[in-house]
């Protein structure tokens, strides 16, 4: 029998008068009401029968019911325990979907791979994400480096902007060169506030992230080269040279210049207009000549 379709707003009102169900401002919920968004955001993932996704914050099931029509198989994790029962009715006879209940920054997800997707050629990340913990959360999937072939999440529209920036703008920033480390970027649609029950303040966007066969630049050191980028921006009013001197201590003013010098970097630039390949030879360098402890 055909499910009924989640995402309408005469829909996900039943659903949550029926249960009872209060919104928690502090877990970011906001449910989606708009099946053209889902169907943006589902297509970006490129799912297949062969290929799995991974759902972070499935809320009632909106996005879980277009994922199990498109994908393999649909895990999706959920903190919020008043939802589980809710999510267990309504996949009740859906054989493709697994509810998690748990805090996915808390989860093994490697282990949470072999266990939901050893049968699938892929796998995707597929999410409306709550505002509040979404770099957290995106942060998790990429430094643990699991396998996957896209990231497809609905987030708030300035960080999108900032995760897409190219260098030079004052959307560039150290969140920009961590995830264009590991992911190409497409900002796949903006999505306004008002197709949400309840209305964020804010409008969203839909990003999507490709994961690289290999990180775009080429470093030894991956904690040392993040930590070069955070000290790069972290006061981003000041040039490069008085941001890098927190890093190296400021006696270390005349070495530091030299280096900046050899690798050819104005020690007058700002961090907003090192590109990663910069940021690789900047950190590179550093690296080689111990100034920074």
């Amino acid at each position: 029998m055909k499910q009924i379709e989640v995402s309408t707003p005469k829909r996900t009102k039943e659903i949550i008068q029926k249960h009872g169900f209060s919104f928690k401002k502090s877990l970011g919920q906001n449910f989606l009401i708009d099946s053209n968004i889902l169907n943006r955001i589902v297509g970006a993932a490129e799912l297949t029968e062969e290929k799995g996704a991974l759902e972070i914050g499935p809320g009632i099931g909106a996005l879980t019911q277009r994922l199990a029509q498109e994908a393999k198989k649909v895990t999706a994790i959920e903190i919020d325990q008043r939802l589980i029962p809710i999510l267990s009715e309504i996949f009740e006879e859906e054989s493709k979907v697994n509810v998690v209940h748990a805090d996915v920054l808390n989860v093994d997800l490697h282990q949470l791979f072999k266990e939901q997707f050893a049968d699938c050629s892929k796998v995707s990340v597929v999410a409306n994400l709550p505002y509040y913990v979404t770099t957290p959360i995106l942060m998790k999937l990429l430094e643990e480096k699991l396998p996957l072939e896209h990231i497809v999440v609905m987030i708030q529209k300035e960080v999108a902007q900032r995760m897409a920036a190219k260098p030079g703008g004052k959307e560039y920033g150290s969140l920009s060169v961590a995830v264009q480390y590991y992911c190409t970027t497409e900002i796949v649609c903006t999505v306004p506030h008002t197709v949400f029950i309840p209305q964020p303040n804010v409008d969203s966007a839909v990003i999507k992230l490709t994961l690289r066969e290999k990180p775009a630049v080429d470093v030894e050191d991956e904690a040392f080269f993040f930590r070069v980028v955070q000290g790069a921006f972290a006061q981003r009013r000041k040039t490069l040279m008085n941001n890098l001197l927190g890093l190296t201590g400021k006696d270390k003013r005349a070495e530091l210049t030299e280096l900046l010098d050899r690798i050819g970097i104005d020690a007058t630039r700002r961090g907003e207009t090192l590109s990663l390949e910069e940021y690789a030879v900047l950190s590179r360098a550093l690296a080689q000549s111990g100034l920074v402890g």
